[in-house]
């Protein structure tokens, strides 16, 4: 009896077992008809096309978290344009992914400078502009059809770049910069903007050294060619073709009015001085009037003094009182005389009759 029961357990265990194996037999099947169904369209688009993508690589792919669908069509599409196997390969593609790069983007460049046939661009030097944050198909299309760039740009604070001749009139300037791209300098080279700002700086220091605006004004390419000449482009992503001028107005006349604004502030500066004159003649004169208002009351101090003086010269008996009564006399008969010169005095001017 108990060795039937063991064997009826074991009976049951090799059941168990060949179940958990079926089991595992159908889920492992039904996985791999999933991965075989899901990947088998894009396994037979890279078979057709040569694009040499196997399923395994395909199954790779999802095992690393990569678009496969991106790969296999930026495959495709560099097969049928004609780009080899080594250059553009299942792993540099797959590598170019995984660094956070534009896959479909770089093959499409690529495409671009070999359809071209002026621009030499490899794979890894696409790969770069691109991870570099720059828009490579951008780039080569810029570098087969020139863009044109306003200066000022469109949208800008100022309408025009305003400059100054030596002869103090203004002119307002507005160019077109025609540039190229410059593949081998893309990677940190300078921008637009420094392009802009160069080309501005140059239109200013061109129409500042001319003698006379007129001269700018009946030959503009001069601030072309004094532009072109200073080599702007350098150390840039791009390459200028031609500086246009577009428009050019006349300005005010700065020269004019600086010197209005000097002779209006040598005027201050002259009224200024002349206050600074006038309040010193103005305390000049307070301080003869304080000093005259000074001598007034040492000639009153002095003035009583001269009773005292008179009481002394009785008392000494060098004054006697007949002369002080003749000295009397004097200063009244002094007083009349004075009265009469004035009321006698012509109130006019003297003429002279001849």
């Amino acid at each position: 009896m108990r060795t039937e029961l063991l064997l009826f357990a074991d009976d049951d265990l090799t059941s168990i077992i060949m179940i958990g194996v079926a089991t595992v037999i159908v889920i492992g099947g039904i996985g791999l008809f999933t991965v075989i169904a899901n990947f088998f369209w894009l396994w037979m688009q890279a078979v057709t096309t040569s694009a040499n993508i196997g399923m395994m690589d395909l199954f790779g792919m999802w095992l690393r978290r990569v678009d496969s669908r991106v790969l296999v069509r930026s495959k495709i599409m560099a097969v049928q344009a004609g780009l080899l196997d080594s250059e553009v390969s299942r792993k540099a593609l797959e590598a170019h992914y995984l660094a956070g790069g534009n896959v479909p983007q770089v093959i499409r460049a690529l495409i671009a400078a070999r359809k071209s046939k002026t621009i030499s661009l490899s794979f890894r030097e696409a790969c770069a502009i691109d991870l570099a944050g720059r828009d490579v198909l951008e780039a080569v299309q810029t570098s087969v059809y020139p863009k044109v760039i306003d200066c000022p740009p469109k949208g800008s604070a100022r309408s025009s770049l305003d400059a100054v001749a030596k002869n103090g009139i203004q002119l307002k300037v507005k160019a077109r910069v025609t540039v190229r791209a410059n593949l081998q300098q893309l990677i940190g080279g300078a921008t637009e903007e420094t392009i802009i700002a160069r080309v501005g700086e140059g239109i200013v220091s061109a129409i500042g050294s001319a003698a006379d605006h007129k001269v700018v004004l009946q030959n503009p390419d001069v601030i072309s060619k004094a532009v072109l000449a200073k080599r702007l482009d350098a150390q840039t992503a791009f390459e200028i073709v031609s500086i246009d001028i577009a428009d050019i107005d006349v300005g005010e006349n700065i020269g004019a009015r600086l010197q209005a604004d000097r002779a209006e502030a040598d005027m201050r500066v002259a009224r200024a001085t002349a206050e600074g004159r006038r309040a010193a003649a103005v305390a000049a004169e307070q301080e003869m009037s304080a000093n005259i208002e000074l001598s007034r009351a040492k000639l009153v101090e002095a003035e009583a003094e001269i009773p005292r003086a008179m009481v002394e010269a009785f008392s000494t008996g060098k004054l006697q009182i007949m002369d002080y009564y003749k000295l009397k006399n004097v200063e009244a008969d002094t007083q009349m005389r004075k009265s009469i010169a004035s009321v006698g005095a012509p109130s006019g001017p003297v003429t002279q009759v001849s």
